[in-house]
């Protein structure tokens, strides 16, 4: 006896699997138990966190919290480092990351006798060595200039540029390549306004068209509401990792910056009450 067709179809729904949902994107940072000693203390304490792939996530804190420290670890030249710290799949500081990962400092690392082309040239050549990659190089060059708006200064010596313009060359330097993570130590400081809203929007671009993650560490507050996630320091020590907007109706408050002091209050009050619990166990 022939089956019919529609007991058939019944059968083939009835065994249908859906698909399996792609698994998320590996972060571009994971941090466990992370902690940097210098000299006889901790610089920073035991730091768990992720930071995801593609997005821009601001590491906001008040000066010697620990950012340029967590920075130099992410780029892997912090010595003293325990714990895990994976970048992009793999150890901080691998020598597979050099090309992938583009780190800008507070100071400007450029060589002021040189012109910003030139500059860009020499950092081109160490990254992408051998003649047969100088039309990528010149490729590159070209492209980062562009992306920091320095077209009109690409022949000019770094030492006769603003403060705000040699950054923006140290800038166009970490973005040779075309860099998967881009950690910035603080790098508006010291920039006007429209130069701050221009660095700004680039970020926003290089995150949006090239799927770039970047690390942006700042101490003023209302540089936040810019990012996508936040990691909030202090003391060495993580307070938050959240949304800008999570963060401010956790803490029931119209701004990061409020938000942020409310955190460091309630972390006061904690740290009070564990020692009045210690001194009374004794």
């Amino acid at each position: 006896m022939t089956p019919h067709p529609a007991g058939q179809n019944i059968h083939r729904v009835m065994n249908y699997v859906p698909p399996t949902p792609a698994p998320p994107p590996p972060a571009a940072i994971h941090a466990d138990h992370l902690t940097v000693v210098r000299g006889p203390r901790p610089v920073l304490h035991d730091l768990s966190f992720t930071v995801p792939p593609g997005r821009i996530t601001g590491l906001l804190g008040p000066s010697g919290c620990g950012k340029s420290t967590l920075m130099r670890a992410v780029a892997g030249t912090q010595a003293k480092v325990t714990g895990t710290l994976d970048v992009l799949g793999r150890p901080a500081g691998h020598p597979a990351l050099r090309t992938r990962v583009g780190y800008v400092t507070q100071a400007p690392s450029v060589y002021a006798d040189l012109t910003v082309r030139q500059n860009l040239a020499y950092f081109a050549a160490v990254l992408d060595p051998g003649r047969a990659a100088a039309g990528r190089r010149r490729a590159n060059i070209t492209r980062a200039i562009t992306d920091v708006d320095l077209t009109t200064h690409a022949d000019a010596l770094a030492g006769a540029l603003s403060g705000g313009q040699r950054s923006r060359v140290s800038l166009a330097v970490a973005l040779l390549g075309t860099p998967e993570l881009l950690v910035l130590d603080e790098p508006t400081v010291g920039l006007d306004p429209v130069l701050r809203r221009d660095l700004w929007q680039l970020f926003h671009d290089l995150a949006a068209t090239r799927g770039t993650t970047l690390l942006v560490s700042s101490h003023v507050m209302d540089e936040a509401e810019r990012c996508d996630r936040l990691l909030l320091m202090r003391e060495g020590a993580i307070l938050a990792d959240d949304t800008p907007e999570a963060l401010r109706t956790r803490t029931g408050t119209e701004t990061v910056e409020a938000a942020f002091l409310h955190l460091v209050d309630e972390a006061a009050t904690a740290a009070r009450t564990a020692a009045n619990v210690k001194e009374r166990t004794r």
